[in-house]
């Protein structure tokens, strides 16, 4: 596992940024899972502004969130498909096509989870996974709790962030939201990991995922496993590692 800490957040966008070029550029046929949410949106930016300056082949290469939200609207600002096509999809002249996504609604989710991961399957599997923690140390949805031999499914989400999502959607309580994910298994089965993380909230969970015990407990913990990882942080997030390494 190798620990990388930029001075800044800014410096860890570009950092982040340039893990994702590099990827496209290294295998023109890249498949490359992201992750949404506070950490990315600086760093998919900066991808799309480097594309648009230095314009590069991503005709063949296939873009996957690693999760989804269900039950609501795709048009939902807050759902994973809109964000990653906003902030990058749309700005890298890629066909639609490649463009991987599950539904956000459907009347048999375990069929879409098959055809998610059939669809990831039949282009050679995931090359790479920008893969951000939760403050739970939730990877993708996978919440505390869910066995690492979890195959894709739809895990129920997180409640801090269950609640600002029910507020923005407007949506009762007893209604039902949740987050089709890949498994724990699934994510690892990736060629490469890149797990980011930045700012202060997230040192304690940080600490805990790279030198506590690994468990079920702290999902993000199984990247300690992973035979081909990169934590990327920033000099807030390592806070609390700086005098482990």
């Amino acid at each position: 596992m190798k620990i990388t800490i930029m001075e800044d957040e800014h410096q860890f966008d570009i950092a982040g940024a340039w893990r994702i070029i590099g990827q496209m550029m290294a295998k023109p046929d890249a498949v490359i899972g992201l992750s949404t949410g506070q950490t990315t949106g600086n760093m998919h930016k900066i991808v799309s502004d480097i594309y648009a300056q230095y314009p590069f082949d991503t005709s063949k290469v296939t873009i996957f969130n690693v999760d989804e939200l269900t039950n609501l609207e795709r048009s939902y600002p807050g759902s994973c498909y809109t964000m990653i096509y906003e902030q990058l999809v749309k700005n890298l002249n890629m066909p639609e096509e490649n463009f991987i996504m599950p539904p956000t609604r459907s009347d048999d989710f375990d069929s879409e989870c098959v055809k998610f991961e059939k669809a990831l399957e039949e282009r050679g599997g995931a090359d790479l996974q920008m893969l951000g923690i939760g403050w739970n140390g939730h990877i993708g949805i996978n919440q505390p709790g869910t066995p690492f031999e979890r195959q894709t499914w739809v895990s129920p989400m997180d409640p801090i962030f269950e609640a600002r999502v029910r507020r923005e959607t407007h949506v009762s309580d007893d209604y039902p939201l949740g987050g089709l994910t890949r498994g724990v298994v699934n994510i690892m089965q990736t060629r490469k990991i890149v797990l980011i993380a930045k700012g202060k909230a997230k040192a304690e969970v940080i600490r805990k995922a790279l030198f506590g015990p690994v468990t079920t407990d702290l999902p993000a913990s199984v990247i300690q496993l992973h035979p081909n990882c990169e934590v990327l942080l920033d000099r807030e997030a390592a806070a609390d590692i700086q005098e482990l390494l």
